[in-house]
């Protein structure tokens, strides 16, 4: 396995208005996201990451029932399904965050990682929930409409070109979770996200690159593009970027432009990073058992 990988960070718009039907979004934004992955692969990417939930709006910006249309059994499902054909086809790792379905009507904000040869590795589903208003028209990230917490822990995923954790948006305000993710043995770490400014904008270069230093690995932090009507709730900033753990920036994206990042990590770096920070040798975890008990 070589020392360096290609990733590859998809951001883009949603072009279709929020008040068209479900399926409407999903068909127009998946075939959006195939040709940018296919165009991602061309540049050279082996692992390539969406946006959260790539395939339609950031809907949580209200709070309608119309929008559980739009969740589906993962692997079962036929987007999972579709991208596990396309990885295998291009030969490349690709994580992929959708709107999960299980049983009946129990629902996950979640992304499958699906291998070079289009096996399903497994999902990752965001442990972490807000119920945020932006501006005062009533809207905001109103996620515990439809999401439950994810209750599947921080798994980390051997692929065939690195091992890969995955932290959804808001996940990235806590760092308990992405020590976590080191911990098992994460190389990079993906946070899909969907952030406006006006609100998380000072924090967008500042957290994830600490997360990089403290833990001692890449993070790709992918968020979409432009304006979503009806709700217009504010702009998605772009500026997807891939960090490395010393917390330079390797590359980013602009701000207002369907693009594909393309950065280089090196494993190398890693290990000497981790050479000279030896944070996992120095931790105390025995020391830190009031944080599960105290409260608020």
């Amino acid at each position: 396995m070589s020392d360096t990988v290609k990733i590859g960070l998809i951001q883009a718009s949603n072009d279709v208005h929020g008040d068209e039907p479900v399926e409407v979004h999903k068909e127009k934004a998946i075939e959006k996201h195939i040709k940018l992955v296919n165009d991602a692969k061309n540049k050279g990417a082996q692992i390539v990451c969406l946006q959260e939930i790539f395939y339609g709006p950031y809907f949580c910006s209200e709070q309608k029932s119309k929008w559980y249309d739009a969740a589906e059994e993962i692997p079962n499902g036929p987007t999972t399904r579709r991208f596990q054909d396309l990885a295998k086809e291009l030969e490349i790792v690709i994580v992929l965050p959708i709107y999960e379905r299980e049983g009946i009507a129990t629902y996950y904000n979640t992304a499958a990682v699906i291998d070079a040869d289009g096996s399903y590795l497994g999902k990752y589903r965001k442990q972490h929930i807000p119920q945020v208003g932006v501006g005062n028209e009533g809207h905001g990230f109103w996620e515990k409409y439809y999401f439950k917490p994810g209750n599947l822990g921080y798994p980390v995923f051997d692929t065939a070109f690195a091992k890969v954790g995955v932290y959804i948006c808001y996940d990235r305000h806590f760092p308990e979770g992405a020590r976590l993710l080191g911990l098992k043995g994460a190389e990079i770490v993906f946070n899909p996200s969907a952030t406006v400014a006006g609100l998380s904008e000072y924090l967008w270069k500042l957290e994830q690159p600490a997360h990089a230093v403290a833990n001692g690995y890449y993070v790709g932090a992918i968020n979409r593009v432009g304006v979503e009507a009806p709700w217009n709730m504010g702009e998605f900033y772009g500026q997807s970027y891939l960090v490395d753990p010393k917390g330079s920036f390797v590359s980013i994206g602009s701000r207002d432009e369907d693009e594909i990042i393309i950065g280089e990590m090196n494993k190398k770096l890693i290990r000497e990073v981790r050479d000279t920070w030896q944070f996992y040798r120095d931790r105390r975890p025995e020391t830190y058992e009031e944080m599960t008990s105290l409260l608020p």
